[in-house]
């Protein structure tokens, strides 16, 4: 796997004080959430527009309306995808199930083509996935797709990193180019092995909000991760 010059970190942001702070702190790119009870659904259009207009990094919109890793209403999503690529966004967040544990490649394929080119993440829905490789290799030709956000296990990053460390070995390989992006109970202490691989894409959630959820992105703690990557 090359390893680049600069790590990116992306941080998620649920409203324009927290992307202005992650912006603040060092951030890369912004990945736009709302209801983090239900592991981050798509935000309101406005959301995103009063955001892109007080921050200059990437932004990256999640498209899911419902918890969990079923596509649900697919008219829905790609009438959603539609109503922010009008309204400027172009790098979004996706990712969807099967009933057999294998990728919801009709859904996916429907909204990629309503993205029309756009970057995209395969969210975490891969370490909820019956076989990984053969999901990779299911959505190995869409276009777009650039990165997965992954934790390596549904049980976060402690117990994914010898998967993490295997798939990013694979890179060359057909279906394991995208970046690895690893995100899911990701700590400090994890960066340095990861590094060492030639992993260099970060995803912080809590982890940037010492006062949890109901509190905002801290800079400090942004800004923290920023160094220890750069280090």
């Amino acid at each position: 796997m090359i390893k680049r010059e600069r790590a990116v970190l992306e941080v998620i942001a649920l409203d324009v004080e927290d992307a202005v702070a992650a912006q603040a702190g060092g951030a890369d790119r912004l990945e736009l959430v709302t209801d983090m009870a239900a592991d981050g659904l798509t935000p309101p259009v406005e959301t995103f527009a009063a955001i892109r207009a007080a921050v200059d990094i990437s932004l990256r919109v999640m498209l899911r309306l419902a918890d969990g890793f079923a596509a649900g209403d697919i008219d829905a999503l790609v009438r959603v995808a539609g109503e922010m690529r009008t309204a400027g966004a172009d790098e979004f967040v996706l990712g969807f199930l099967d009933e057999h544990g294998g990728a919801d490649l009709a859904a996916v394929e429907r909204l990629v083509a309503e993205l029309d080119g756009c970057r995209w993440t395969f969210h975490r829905a891969i370490d909820r996935a019956a076989d990984r490789d053969a999901l990779r290799k299911q959505l190995a030709d869409l276009p777009g797709l650039d990165a997965y956000l992954t934790a390596g296990s549904a049980a976060g990053v402690d117990d994914g990193i010898p998967t993490l460390l295997a798939e990013a070995a694979r890179g060359d390989e057909p279906g394991y180019e995208p970046r690895i992006m690893v995100g899911g109970g990701l700590r400090l202490d994890h960066v340095q092995r990861l590094r060492a691989t030639g992993i260099d894409a970060f995803h912080i959630g809590g982890a940037a909000r010492p006062g949890g959820w109901t509190a905002p992105v801290s800079p400090k703690a942004v800004r923290e991760w920023r160094q220890v990557l750069d280090a």
